[in-house]
């Protein structure tokens, strides 16, 4: 099978889907790598060492769709790219296709079969998702304390506080990867925090693996009686293929004090407050109602070469299963696969997107 490599051309990311290492073995099974030059460098992985790796080098981004049977990402597609997609090529990559009727839509005419990362599901788990919410999650404490400080507007409160000073108080949405990671950080700086969970078995979990957090039963009353006194929100919510619900709206977000701080971790599903909006590393943030909103949709683009190295631990064992074997006895021999497919024939092949677009749900055929 020919894979293809493009460099990510969303706007400040530099992560690589497939490092030379990968290539090396992709090739010596049989395969063809074609590489867009650059693509790796973001990520500290020269071109040389893609070439040295038997990668055949390509200077336009579009030869790269032209050529590859299969294109393994790390961002979804943007508009330039859909006309590059054809029926029957498969697209390996994050897609967040809830958050996105346009890009469903663009895959759907493309007759391209979309394959998601963050919809892999084994035994309950985002295997493929876990380590970018990992990075997301203790990004999300770091961006969160460094935007709490006067002079970019936030109230001047340092989460760890000092002998004789009272630390800032942190509460996080949702205790999965991201939001245990971000608890985690937290934690470790000194900071009171506080994670709200729905699942008792999980509250259980998070009881005994973070001893000084503490635990407390998602609702509105209790998030409510918390908004008065945080300092540090953290938005890590998360429903496998569907939109984030909109667990926060303006009225709640009054209640904040100024200067105090949110991070939506859930942006890329649509985010988790009313007052969401995707933001880019070179303006990561804005106010509304008094509270700095960090919203960057590809937070863990900032640390490129952790990214990539993290992400690629995950997705290789994949990518060669599907390289090796094609779309249908890939999905036999790991029928998680199955769960990935978002898009196939032109048409939604998620129930989750599906419902979250209104549009038909077909289950996928080989």
């Amino acid at each position: 099978m020919i894979i293809g490599l493009p460099k990510e051309i969303k706007v400040q990311e530099y992560r690589v889907a497939l490092l030379p290492s990968g290539v090396y073995q992709l090739v010596k099974r049989g395969h063809q790598v074609v590489v867009e030059r650059n693509a790796g460098t973001g990520a500290g992985y020269p071109d040389a060492e893609y070439e040295a790796a038997g990668a055949t080098l390509v200077t336009e981004h579009a030869t790269v769709f032209e050529r590859a049977d299969l294109i393994i990402k790390v961002k979804e597609p943007l508009p330039e790219e859909y006309p590059l997609l054809r029926p029957g090529q498969l697209l390996f990559t994050y897609l967040h296709l809830a958050a996105s009727r346009s890009l469903t839509e663009a895959l759907m005419k493309s007759g391209a079969t979309g394959i998601a990362y963050e919809t892999i599901e084994v035994n309950r788990r985002l295997p493929l998702l876990e380590p970018m919410s990992e990075i997301a999650g203790r990004m999300s404490v770091l961006v969160g304390g460094y935007f709490l400080a006067k002079h970019f507007g936030g109230s001047g409160v340092l989460l760890g506080g000092v002998p004789g000073v009272l630390p800032g108080k942190v509460v996080v949405l949702g205790g999965g990867s991201s939001g245990i990671n971000a608890a985690r950080m937290a934690q470790g700086l000194g900071a009171d925090v506080t994670i709200l969970e729905v699942d008792l078995e999980r509250m259980r979990f998070l009881d005994i693996t973070l001893h000084t957090a503490h635990t407390l039963f998602s609702n509105e009353a209790h998030l409510m009686e918390l908004l008065p006194k945080v300092d540090l929100l953290i938005g890590a919510v998360l429903v496998p293929g569907a939109r984030a619900p909109k667990l926060i709206n303006r009225e709640m977000l009054r209640r904040m004090r100024p200067g105090s701080v949110l991070v939506d971790i859930a942006i890329d599903q649509g985010g988790c407050a009313e007052t969401s909006r995707a933001t880019t590393h070179d303006h990561p943030v804005y106010v509304e109602e008094g509270v700095t909103h960090y919203c960057v949709a590809n937070m863990p683009g900032a640390y490129a070469r952790t990214a990539t190295q993290a992400l690629t631990n995950v997705t290789y064992r994949y990518l060669e299963t599907l390289a090796d074997l094609g779309l249908a006895e890939a999905c036999q021999r790991q029928p998680a696969i199955v769960g990935g497919i978002n898009v196939m024939g032109g048409k939604i092949t998620h129930q989750a997107v599906a419902e979250a677009h209104g549009l038909p749900f077909t289950p996928p055929t080989f």
